[in-house]
């Protein structure tokens, strides 16, 4: 089973913000890419299909597939580059409180992905409000 990260989203206030990120990254001839200053310890297992959960407001809304990651080498001081595919995949909205960086996110945490008519012309609030009800 592959290993997932989960991430902050910060500046971003909805999904589509983020798919426009990605479309213009695209445009300008690239793919998304998410600088870290640490670089995954099991990045091996990450690469074996392991998605970015986005945590957006507050919740888990979306994850994007690793594609790659490198660790880029500058004088005294290491980052990583976290490339991601384009595509945008919702999920089941889960509540996750913040934190600094990046944390592993094992298969038995991670939210099921959502069917793009499940998640269309849903607002975040009623999603949230559903899964904790327990009716989601």
């Amino acid at each position: 089973m592959a290993l997932n990260l989960v991430k902050l989203c910060v500046g971003v206030d909805r999904v589509e913000q983020l798919t426009k990120w990605g479309r213009e990254e695209r445009g300008r001839g690239g793919a998304p890419i998410v600088h870290t200053r640490q670089t995954p310890k099991r990045a091996a297992e990450i690469l074996d299909g392991g998605s970015l959960y986005w945590v957006i407001k507050g919740v888990i809304l979306c994850r994007q597939p690793i594609v790659g990651i490198t660790t880029i080498e500058e004088a005294a001081h290491n980052r990583c580059e976290i490339e991601l595919d384009v595509s945008v995949i919702h999920t089941c909205p889960a509540p996750r409180r913040a934190f600094q960086g990046w944390r592993y996110f094992e298969g038995r945490e991670v939210p099921a992905d959502l069917s793009s008519a499940d998640a269309e012309g849903l607002p975040v609030e009623l999603a949230r409000e559903l899964r904790t009800l327990g009716a989601w």
